[in-house]
């Protein structure tokens, strides 16, 4: 996820301005060299980075927090600690962290790489409006950028964050399906790729509810309400909604 937001910052930002750390300094360099940009160690990335990105999973937050707490301690300078650990709250990163220092925490989704992703983000109280507005302008290249409760954030990302992966499988199981009726794998991926994507656009363009636009393709005794019927006989919705619901409780339990 780091890496994602690398490369989308670095479409948006002077990338002389950008440092990579990585515990495996050789990740961090070969990213670094094909984004032009800097490398160095998580004290170097520290002791110089406005928006500090803490891209690690929760589990491992406290020991990396705890590297750098004296370099944060010391620091004369204004920074902004940017967190992408599911379930793990703002106090909680303050806490880790050993100060009451800025804090954003966001949740973003893969496709961030390619300017098509979802950043979920709320900020706390110490975090300006200056900092929150330079914060959007490196993000701008990521896709779509929405600032919400904290409250709601690890339900929101349960389906912004975790739902590519659902969507994968969706895509591989329509070209499965396809490719069983006949067509060429590279085909049904592609068919079934621009199907999603012309769909998705459909919702969002024409304003209506995804139900209606649904009815409006089923014509009756139609090849469409067939498939439905075969969907909805499988627990289709009821898989789906207990994907998100399921992700949503493992955040919780990550925090």
């Amino acid at each position: 996820m780091g890496s994602a937001l690398a490369q989308s910052a670095a479409k948006s930002v002077d990338v002389k301005k950008i440092i990579l750390a990585n515990r495996t300094i050789k990740k961090a360099e070969e990213l670094a060299v094909s984004l032009n940009c800097n490398y160095g160690t998580n004290d170097e990335a520290a002791k110089e980075s406005r928006f500090i990105f803490l891209g690690v999973k929760p589990q491992v937050m406290a020991d990396m927090l705890s590297g750098i707490k004296d370099i944060l301690a010391d620091r004369d300078s204004d920074f902004v600690l940017v967190s992408m650990a599911a379930g793990m709250s703002i106090e909680k990163i303050k806490s880790l962290a050993g100060g009451d220092y800025p804090v954003i925490r966001i949740m973003p989704n893969t496709p961030v790489s390619i300017g098509k992703g979802v950043v979920l983000c709320c900020r706390d109280s110490k975090v300006t409006d200056e900092q929150t507005e330079d914060f959007k302008c490196a993000m701008k290249s990521a896709g779509v950028l929405d600032f919400i409760d904290e409250s709601l954030i690890d339900a929101a990302s349960a389906l912004s964050g975790c739902g590519p992966a659902f969507v994968y499988m969706f895509i591989e199981a329509l070209s499965d399906g396809a490719v069983e009726c006949g067509l060429t794998r590279s085909n049904a991926v592609n068919y079934a790729c621009q199907t999603l994507i012309g769909s998705a656009s459909l919702v969002l363009k024409s304003g209506k509810h995804p139900g209606e636009l649904k009815d409006a393709v089923c014509s009756p005794k139609g090849s469409t309400i067939a498939g439905v019927h075969a969907l909805e006989k499988n627990g289709f919705r009821n898989a789906a909604m207990d994907a998100v619901k399921s992700a949503y409780e493992r955040t919780k339990e990550l925090g």
